[in-house]
């Protein structure tokens, strides 16, 4: 069985409220779970300690049973002090797309152009 430590979604309409729990990956998002860990709220100040609150024995405990956090949750786990920081790299985040690469493409030879005619 494969087993995650990710958030279930609770509360209404634009007031997200977050339980972080132990269930099986083939488990739906806000479906069955084995063991509620703990809860995240969002709308929480980034400094609140209320914001992030965890049971880390009972995380351990499932880690060690072969749980895999979600992102997000290994997020709340390496500020916890729980986990190592992994490191993430990106480097397609900041190339533009296709039709942004055209369009600084056009600019620079519109640009280009003037200086030329000056050369002149």
């Amino acid at each position: 069985m494969a087993m995650k430590i990710r958030l279930a979604r609770g509360g209404s309409k634009k007031r997200p409220h977050y339980a972080i729990v132990a269930t099986d990956s083939r488990m739906p998002r806000d479906g069955r779970f084995l063991e509620k860990l703990g809860t995240y709220n969002p709308l929480l100040a980034k400094d609140d300690e209320r914001r992030v609150v965890m049971d880390l024995e009972r995380v351990q405990h499932w880690i060690s049973k072969g749980a895999q956090p979600t992102d997000r949750v290994a997020r709340f786990l390496e500020a916890a002090g729980v986990r190592e920081k992994a490191v993430r790299n990106n480097p397609k985040s900041a190339v533009p797309g296709k039709k942004m690469s055209e369009m600084a493409a056009k600019k620079a030879a519109r640009s280009a152009a003037p200086a030329d005619a000056a050369e002149e």
